[in-house]
């Protein structure tokens, strides 16, 4: 019934694509008229730009012109003239939507089009991409086209110092990768001086492997950290006892959940080797913790797959990638419980001070928009998450790529010995060959396999990512042969060497599905570019770690009961859909899990804004008088209410006396408010007459002080006061997140009891704020040591970036302070003939 109706009416890419193939057509129709202009005329083009922008003209009504004039500067500069295709992706891009584009279609030169169209504000464009390298290789290839054209280029890279980092946050497009934004951001709401930030308001972004970014990436929040000193004795003893125990007797493991727990023989066993009565003893919690971390660590950890072994000690390997993520930790002590399983020295725990997801991050743009070859098997996420369309770009070329239906072997080892023998007979006819793995240790096995069969090869995975981009440009020569975990090389293009064509172009052989359609599809993508040859194939076996979830005992009984051995596969295009329906499945709980994080994250977004906004208005602020008596007044308010009753008369004179009392130890001096001022007074008449005193004091405290030194005062004790309360809430809602779901099994929704909870502990905050500030503002005085201060140290970026390195900014100059100390008892230097303990100590 869908066919038919798309078929009568056509479906929406189709509709999408008929929109931007007309405005595709007036700038083919301007091309003419743009290719007269002089270099001179073609640069001064961009300052008509921003002047018709300055007057009121919108960015799409100068999209047409815009986008010819780039596509000749193309010409000028690369002697590359942008294909129809190209600027149908660069249209989309400029909409706030994904332009899908199969590998080798020019991503790179069609983000040139929006990028130069929307850099006109004068807001800042970023370009965002998945790792350094490629970051500095388009941000130098691309920049050549942007300075022909008079606007200027920026690269933000973790080795960059605050001032060079600003400096490209200043350009008018600024290329980096999504964890070097991710932890500016929050670098920028933690520090201590306006001049200290780096980045502008986020206005635009293209993310090139939107995909990769927004989706595999958006499970792991960008976190920053200071370390919190723990015994590393208990993780040492949790590891001792876990490797004496016996899967399935003293502990189960869930292959499909991957969760792990002690039977009751385990419980027992974990009670006599810690000398313990009961292990689930509410003393005992911190033991419990450690136990599940270290069966964690031994069981759903490995080596080589999960992670690598080097000189910098455990480092994450991402399995979507490959790649090393040097710097990144996992959380909850399960990084310190792998570091006691491999002998290695652990590490503190860190202390959350500052984290955001993706999702949160990407959504602050004005406008985003992505590009990729492969995001259509995820456009529901797109769409519902980012509000961003995926628009299928169709190819220049027509693809003749031959994707093969999968071929399934008994075992691993049969799988291996085929691929081998495939690979070897490519390599006699001087085909190049791509071979896709998984995991890094899978790279190694085929590497020992051709070894042995003798075919030279390169192998490119999490230990030798350095040589990545070298070594993938060289992967379409004839008879190289190149192995690669499934994403490295992601946004290189394999070119095809002379007499490839005629060999059958390259080969893609992928050793195993992956979890997501869409990194198979990128694996085959890496050929049949641009009208070029080549064939996909995908080599399975039962004991793969997919076929192993999903239904493959069906599958290796058959083939005993037909007698098939290792060197017989079963090739069938219904295996390959039970495959890509096991892919649908995983995927769709991917999609829930990441759902659930952002649902979490969403509480804390909105608490998080809050408090950046008020930090930011703190920074900016030149009198923070206002702000600091609307605290006071809330915190007097407060007060009052907590000590009167609704009744008229109700007010005792204990009550009074605590607020007496209350006002005497935190806002006010000995006498200025007493008992007998407020008998017999309403709430409201209460308030008026404190808050009265409290401003007479305030002007007092100021008279005794220079407007700077005033004005310094206070900014030190709110940005103290707020960044300490802030981390503690933070720390407080980990917690909280951590322990919600056991809220399920009183029938009750974890995410709401989240909410509900988070946002009392978040109006807590905010009252001890009030409170603290109103505090220490009336009743402190100047010390020497007056000065705006971190509230924690060793601040490091954990979750995907290098240690938070600060440049050592110039300080301010500081206020005078008073040296000449005062004994308590002594008379009041102001005149008051009051001691000093009374008056202003």
């Amino acid at each position: 019934m869908l066919g038919t109706l798309k078929k009568i009416f056509g479906d929406d890419n189709s509709r999408q694509l008929k929109s931007l193939g007309k405005l595709a057509e007036k700038v083919d129709a301007f091309e003419d008229d743009i290719a007269k202009l002089t270099d001179d005329d073609l640069r001064q083009k961009t300052d008509e730009f921003k002047a018709r922008y300055e007057k009121g003209e919108k960015l799409d009504d100068m999209l047409i012109e815009a986008y010819a004039v780039v596509r000749e500067a193309s010409k000028r500069v690369f002697d590359m003239r942008p294909f129809t295709v190209q600027i149908l992706g660069a249209i989309a891009l400029h909409e706030g939507n994904i332009a899908e584009m199969k590998t080798g279609e020019g991503k790179t030169l069609a983000s040139t089009m929006p990028a130069y169209l929307n850099a006109i504000t004068g807001k800042g464009v970023h370009i965002i991409t998945v790792n350094d390298y490629l970051a500095s290789r388009d941000a130098t290839e691309m920049g050549k086209l942007y300075e022909f054209l008079g606007l200027t280029v920026g690269l933000n890279l973790n080795s960059m110092s605050k001032e060079e980092k600003r400096e490209a946050y200043l350009a008018d497009i600024t290329y980096g990768t999504n964890n070097e934004f991710g932890f500016d951001y929050l670098r920028d709401n933690m520090v201590l001086y306006k001049e200290q930030m780096v980045q502008r308001p986020l206005h635009f972004a293209i993310i090139d492997e939107v995909d990769s970014i927004l989706i595999d990436e958006a499970r792991t929040p960008l976190i920053i950290s200071g370390t919190a000193s723990k015994s590393a004795d208990l993780y040492q003893s949790a590891n001792s006892f876990v490797r004496l125990l016996a899967l399935d007797d003293e502990y189960t493991y869930d292959e499909k959940t991957k969760n792990v727990q002690l039977t009751e023989e385990g419980i027992n066993k974990a009670e006599k080797y810690f000398k313990i009565e009961n292990l689930y003893d509410l003393s005992n919690v911190s033991l419990i913790h450690h136990i599940n971390q270290a069966l964690k660590a031994h069981t759903t950890m490995h080596r080589d797959s999960d992670y690598v072994v080097d000189e910098d000690g455990v480092v994450i390997v991402d399995q979507f990638t490959g790649r090393l993520m040097k710097g990144r930790r996992y959380s909850d002590g399960l990084h310190q419980a792998i570091e006691a399983k491999e002998g290695l020295e652990i590490q503190n725990e860190s202390m959350t001070l500052a984290s955001i997801t993706f999702q949160n991050l990407f959504r602050m743009y004005e406008k985003l928009s992505g590009m990729t070859g492969t995001a259509k098997t995820e456009e529901e996420e797109f769409l519902n998450i980012y509000n961003m369309r995926v628009v299928s770009i169709p190819t220049n070329q027509e693809i003749i790529r031959d994707d093969k239906a999968d071929l399934v072997y008994k075992t691993m080892d049969g799988k291996f010995r085929a691929v081998v023998e495939d690979i070897k007979e490519r390599y006699e006819n001087g085909q190049p060959v791509l071979v896709g793995t998984v995991a890094v240790d899978t790279s190694e096995i085929i590497s020992r396999y051709l070894n042995k069969a003798n075919v030279p090869h390169n192998v490119l995975n999490a230990k030798n990512h350095f040589r990545e981009a070298d070594i993938i440009e060289n992967a379409g020569q004839k008879g190289a042969i190149t192995i690669a975990t499934n994403m490295a090389g992601r946004g290189t293009d394999i070119k095809l060497g002379d007499g490839v064509r005629e060999r059958g172009g390259l080969a893609v052989i992928g050793t195993e599905r992956h979890e997501s359609r869409r990194i198979d599809n990128q694996l085959r993508g890496r050929s049949g570019r641009q009208g070029d040859p080549g064939m996909s194939q995908f080599y399975l076996a039962t004991d793969d770690e997919l076929m192993r979830r999903f239904a493959s005992d069906n599958m290796r009984n058959m083939m005993e009961r037909l007698g098939m051995d290792d060197s017989q596969p079963i090739e069938s295009k219904m295996i390959s859909r039970a495959v890509e329906s096991a892919q649908k499945r995983v995927e769709g709980n991917n999609f829930d899990a990441r759902k659930t994080i952002l649902s979490y994250d969403d509480v804390l977004r909105q608490q998080r804004e809050v408090i950046y906004q008020q930090r930011y208005d703190v920074l900016t602020a030149d009198n923070l008088r206002d702000i600091i008596e609307q605290m006071i007044e809330r915190t007097v308010h407060n007060t009052i209410q907590a000590h009167t009753s609704e009744e008229e008369d109700g007010e005792s004179k204990s009550e009074l006396d605590s607020i007496v009392e209350y006002l005497r130890g935190n806002l006010l001096l000995e006498g200025d408010v007493t008992v007998e001022d407020l008998n017999g007074k309403d709430p409201q008449e209460m308030e008026e007459l404190i808050l009265q005193k409290v401003k007479e004091r305030y002007d007092e405290k100021e008279a005794e002080m220079s407007e700077e030194q005033m004005r310094e005062f206070e900014k030190v004790i709110v940005l103290r006061t707020v960044d300490q309360k802030w981390m503690d809430h933070i720390d407080q809602m980990d917690q909280l997140r951590q322990g919600i779901h056991l809220r399920a099994y009183g029938q009750n929704d974890p995410l709401r009891e989240y909410q509900f909870e988070g946002y009392g502990m978040f109006e807590n905050m905010v009252q001890t704020i009030d409170q603290e500030v109103a505090k220490y503002v009336m009743k402190a005085q100047i010390r020497n040591n007056l000065q705006r201060e971190e509230v924690a140290q060793g601040a490091k970026a954990v979750s995907g970036g290098d240690e938070n390195k600060e440049s050592k900014e110039s300080k301010k100059k500081r206020p005078y302070v008073k040296k000449d100390a005062v004994g308590r008892n002594e008379p009041c230097p102001c005149g008051s003939g009051k001691k000093y303990k009374n008056c202003h100590g």
